[in-house]
């Protein structure tokens, strides 16, 4: 029995609410109003300097045409709708009154203070604060501009769902995808699919599949084997491009500009190559650094020229988007083949090694600590011999990327193998950290599957 008086009760609540709802009329002024009925259906025309209100909804227009059975109407001619901050405009639309939302056919925008909305078609909820508009929809606020096929947007919450060739663009970034959620109040966006990142200011696209983007942390993550492409001018017109591929792009733009590639990294730039597990973009400081991170077994390789790198880090610094420096640390190694003798390769090896360039090609090399050199040494071209050397540090200078001069300082010990000790026998004379890299990456293999 008590169950039954809850049941009935809450039919009753129900049954007022309902009545609550529907209670709200709709009332129509006009010039003129003309009442017909078609088809069992009442319908009234009001005509000229038209008012229609429910509640905190206000229309005006130049014609109404009020089904009054439905308890909808046909809205035509300099349809405007206002609700508190909100401002919609359109040739006609569809007012319903039951759910208290209108539906555009046509062109319509919407104002509400803080965003333009536009678009071909679309309806707005007024009890939900909601719009879902369709066709070359645009949002624009006092930062952005977004475009897209179809876009949800909640009002209250300043909350976007765009879908259909959506872009989003500030002063200086515009990012493309086939969906996003843009959280304008907390300054949060998602994007999924074929997400495109380009930033005009500095020559900078980065391609992936998901990216998100935490506005007011300044922080931003890409996944899905993101590739950056960087363009860099030189002041004599030349242009070098950066490729960065990784399974994992995470970017901080504080003062520092940090972008960082995480995992199975590909990086071309030039004549520069290499592969890693971490590299870290200054973007404002010209720098590129590449490091091996604690528990991690490989090192960072770096091949330029004919010459490979490796060191736990690797930094390295452009200048007026030449190639300035590159200091290595830490079990560093450089290895040089000879392009005329096929098993010749001068190695060294120390705790640090730092490299100079001019005019984009070696000018000096300096090594300090424990010094481990082995130096293929030639006569009018044609091989003679070697020679074997340790020291507390070693500089050595270049022209056209060959070693011109080597000096060996402190603790000094040297030894000369010659030729016919050594012709045939080439790969016998190696330093511990001797290991030749074969997964030096390619243009082709990190664009793949990236335009």
């Amino acid at each position: 029995m008590k169950l039954k008086f809850i049941i009935i009760l809450l039919f009753t609540i129900l049954t007022f609410v309902l009545a609550q709802e529907k209670s709200e009329p709709v009332v129509v002024t006009g010039d003129s109003l003309i009442g017909r009925t078609e088809n069992g259906i009442k319908f009234r025309d009001v005509i000229g300097n038209v008012v229609m209100t429910q509640g905190d909804v206000r229309v005006t227009c130049n014609k109404v045409i009020q089904n009054l059975t439905e308890n909808d109407a046909e809205l035509i001619g300099d349809v405007i709708v206002t609700q508190d901050t909100i401002t919609i405009i359109s040739e006609k639309g569809y007012y319903y009154g039951d759910e208290k939302y209108i539906y555009s056919d046509t062109l319509l925008s919407l104002d509400d203070g803080r965003v333009v909305l536009t678009a071909d078609t679309g309806y707005y909820y007024f009890n939900l604060k909601k719009s879902i508009f369709n066709s070359n929809v645009q949002l624009v606020d006092s930062i952005s501009v977004l475009n897209s096929t179809k876009l949800t947007y909640f009002n209250d919450i300043q909350k976007a769902i765009a879908v259909g060739s959506v872009s989003i663009e500030d002063k200086e970034t515009t990012i493309y995808c086939d969906s996003l959620i843009h959280q304008k109040a907390h300054q949060l966006s998602n994007a999924f699919r074929n997400v495109k990142i380009v930033n005009r200011k500095q020559h900078l696209t980065i391609i992936g599949d998901e990216l998100f983007d935490d506005g007011e942390n300044n922080y931003t993550r890409i996944v899905g084997e993101p590739l950056l492409t960087k363009i860099d001018t030189s002041q004599e017109g030349n242009e070098d491009t950066l490729y960065i591929k990784a399974k994992l792009f995470e970017a901080v733009e504080d003062s520092t500009k940090r972008l960082y590639a995480i995992d199975s990294v590909r990086i071309i730039r030039g004549d520069l190559y290499s592969v890693n597990n971490y590299s870290l973009l200054f973007r404002d400081e010209n720098r590129l650094m590449t490091k091996r991170r604690k528990g991690e077994k490989k090192s960072p390789v770096l091949w330029f020229t004919n010459s490979q790198l490796v060191g736990d880090s690797i930094n390295i610094y452009m200048n007026n988007s030449k190639l300035d420096s590159i200091q290595i640390r830490n079990d560093a190694t450089i290895i040089s083949k000879n392009k005329n003798y096929e098993f010749r390769f001068d190695q060294i090896s120390g705790d640090k090694i730092d490299l100079y360039f001019k005019n984009g090609g070696l000018n000096k090399t300096i090594v300090n600590g424990d010094v481990l050199s082995i130096y293929f040494m030639y006569e009018e071209g044609k091989a003679n011999g070697l020679m074997k050397s340790s020291s507390n540090k070693a500089k050595m200078e270049f022209e056209k990327n060959e070693v011109v001069n080597v000096s060996m300082y402190k603790s000094v010990e040297s030894e000369f193998h010659p030729e016919n000790m050594v012709d045939g026998n080439e790969l016998d004379f190696t330093i511990p950290s001797f290991i030749i890299h074969k997964n030096k990456p390619t243009i082709k293999e990190i664009t793949k599957g990236r335009k």
